[in-house]
């Protein structure tokens, strides 16, 4: 087993306001709108539940290491149809390059929830049609009530997950209990300290000790938030999206900023906890592409990513949390003793606030970002 690093969340190749640019650029806004240029939803009817799909091939674009490498030979020898895979290392890289091409040239698309939703509201994505992925029962309920997508109408979750505070059990006493235990760290612990740059998540952990949520507008709260960051910056180790992790497992950091699968929690004296202000809820999701001419087989693929053995993949080898209940209850024993994180129920995450698509207001967390990680 192996634990997998992939950089879903690294600072945007593509900013926000960029972002905003191409959703006016291909004709879309805030409300579900067909992109100019974008092909049409298809019909029910037009879908062929009975299709031969040895005529039909696929194009999916994913972060690296985020699913088996034989996965072409898995789907090959399950389904009859070829696929390939491109990839992208930020949710930026994936929307800049879709949206270029209006979703002509790819069938399916893995990026987290929010950006989901943009690509929904830029009438870029397929509504699902469910009665072509009978494996949407193997998940849990609750994947269902996700606020960026209610009732998983054109998205499904492929991995879900918290960010907490990752830390040394025997360097860090009392265990951290709050966001301020990381703005507003003891001097012992000064230095020794990592937040992220990502935008919503370098804000996540000011916005939460305000009890603001993580998804507010609010120009005076994103501003106090700015503050308290700013503050905290000289007493850094770093700021840090990929290798927080390493160094919380050689002491070099003795808490850091974290999503849950990637706190090491299965080296010793690596604990992880969730702030008592809250934490946010994160998705990564399976989207097809309305420009899509290979619909029956990409609705087929991610049946097929669905089933528990195939899904259990990415919770063994990613370890991040799959909504699917089948395939965790797979899970060997041995996996989740040494990787906390995994344990977390769906009613334990849904505590977490689900970050959504802002819009144009998008471009007030880029400049938080930039101006925080620039200020001397």
């Amino acid at each position: 087993m192996s634990r997998i690093r992939h950089t879903r969340h690294l600072p945007a190749v593509v900013t926000a306001a960029g972002l905003v640019l191409a959703l006016a650029a291909c004709g879309g806004s805030n409300s579900a709108n067909t992109a100019e240029g974008a092909a049409p939803s298809a019909t029910a009817a037009q879908l062929d539940p009975n299709a031969n799909l040895t005529k039909q091939s696929l194009t999916f674009t994913i972060w690296d290491g985020y699913s088996p490498e034989d996965l072409d030979k898995r789907v090959k020898e399950k389904l009859g149809f070829t696929i390939k895979k491109a990839i992208h290392d930020t949710n930026e890289t994936a929307i800049a390059k879709i949206t270029a091409s209006k979703g002509v040239g790819f069938d399916v698309a893995f990026v987290s929830g929010q950006y989901a939703q943009y690509l929904n509201e830029a009438g870029l994505l397929e509504p699902l049609h469910k009665e072509l992925i009978p494996n949407l029962a193997n998940l849990y309920p609750e994947a269902s009530n996700l606020s960026y997508d209610k009732g998983n109408n054109f998205s499904v979750p492929y991995t879900w997950g918290t960010t907490g505070i990752c830390y040394r059990t025997d360097l860090v006493k009392p265990a951290p209990t709050s966001w301020n235990d990381l703005l507003k760290p003891k001097p012992e612990y000064e230095k020794k300290i990592t937040l992220m740059t990502t935008e919503r998540w370098l804000a996540l952990p000011a916005l939460k000790a305000m009890n603001a949520s993580i998804n507010t507008t609010d120009d005076d709260v994103i501003a106090k938030a700015k503050e308290m960051l700013e503050a905290v910056k000289p007493k850094l180790l770093a700021f840090d999206d990929t290798d927080f992790g390493a160094k919380v497992t050689k002491g070099e950091a003795v808490m850091a900023e974290a999503w849950d699968g990637w706190c090491p929690t299965g080296e010793p004296n690596v604990g992880f906890v969730v702030p008592k202000e809250g934490s946010d809820l994160w998705v990564d999701t399976m989207v097809i592409l309305k420009a899509s001419k290979n619909k029956e087989a990409a609705h087929a693929f991610i049946n097929f990513i669905l089933d528990p053995e195939q899904h259990g993949w990415a919770a063994q080898n990613i370890l991040y949390k799959v909504p699917n209940k089948a395939a965790m209850e797979k899970i060997p024993a041995e996996v989740l003793a040494s990787n906390e994180p995994l344990k977390y129920t769906p009613a334990d995450l849904l505590q977490g606030e689900s970050i959504i698509d802002l819009g144009a207001d998008s471009v007030k967390y880029t400049t938080l970002s930039t101006e925080v990680t620039a200020a001397q």
